[in-house]
């Protein structure tokens, strides 16, 4: 967390809520648990360091930068904490870890689909009616978007492997990939209905920036729930990734 912060990729307030969550992860959990978490974050932060120049435009409407907070940190891996209690208390029910599995390969993906989605040479098409937006447009998709989270959820579903030693391979590779898949496009088709999107009168575009645009100029609600901003939507994410997963797991058996 202390090195995260100092590189820039966790603020303050992101920084305390990795340690806490660390600590409960890495402590109840053991290695297992902590190497899903520090996949998900050593990855996600390189991604999102790396071409900022060419994201440029794109992280216009994005709601937060590169450096994650508080807020960031809690809705991306929060669930593990309620999963690790679950796990500890429910005498280590294999669920509860594939869940696990679920909930970081889903926000995984969704991280690597934003971070690389945006050198898809084709405009992207919103998840609800395929209609062609700009690059970044919250609920856009990609084929390339789509390949980027296959690729996230992989990862983090191929460290999970060794530490599942006692469950069927193929079960945790089916549910990992697809809780992360659907865990993603769950993540889109919020962005493209009911999330919180904003209107900068200044530079004329749609943003998730909320009060001030990149530009400075104060933000207008133009679509969504207020109070239903990126975290939020990151959150669910997760739950889903999670649910989805256990479902897939338990078919497969």
């Amino acid at each position: 967390s202390l090195s995260a912060w100092r590189l820039k990729s966790l603020s303050r307030s992101g920084a305390w809520a990795a340690f806490f969550m660390g600590c409960m992860i890495f402590g109840l959990g053991g290695l297992s648990w902590a190497a899903l978490l520090l996949t998900f974050f050593l990855s996600s932060s390189i991604l999102s360091r790396l071409f900022i120049r060419q994201k440029r435009d794109a992280i216009d409407k994005f709601s937060k930068g590169s450096q994650r907070d508080g807020g960031q940190v809690l809705a991306n891996g929060g669930l593990g904490i309620i999963l690790i209690l679950l796990y500890t208390f429910s005498s280590h029910a294999d669920w509860v870890w594939v869940a696990y599995i679920g909930s970081l390969a889903a926000v995984n993906a969704d991280t690597w689909a934003t971070e690389l989605g945006v050198f898809s040479p084709s405009l992207p098409r919103l998840i609800t009616n395929g209609k062609i937006v700009e690059k970044g447009t919250s609920g856009g998709i990609t084929p390339v978007g789509y390949l980027a989270a296959l690729g996230g959820a992989l990862l983090i579903t191929i460290v999970a492997i060794p530490f599942s030693a006692s469950l069927p391979i193929l079960s945790i590779l089916a549910a990992g990939v697809i809780g992360g898949l659907i865990g993603t496009s769950l993540d889109s088709w919020l962005g493209a209905t009911v999330q919180a999107i904003y209107f900068c009168p200044s530079c004329h575009k749609e943003t998730e920036r909320y009060p001030l645009h990149t530009c400075g100029a104060a933000t207008h609600l133009q679509r969504g729930y207020k109070w239903l901003n990126n975290d939020w939507v990151n959150f669910f994410c997760s739950i889903t990734g999670a649910l989805s997963a256990s479902l897939v797991y338990w078919i497969s058996l």
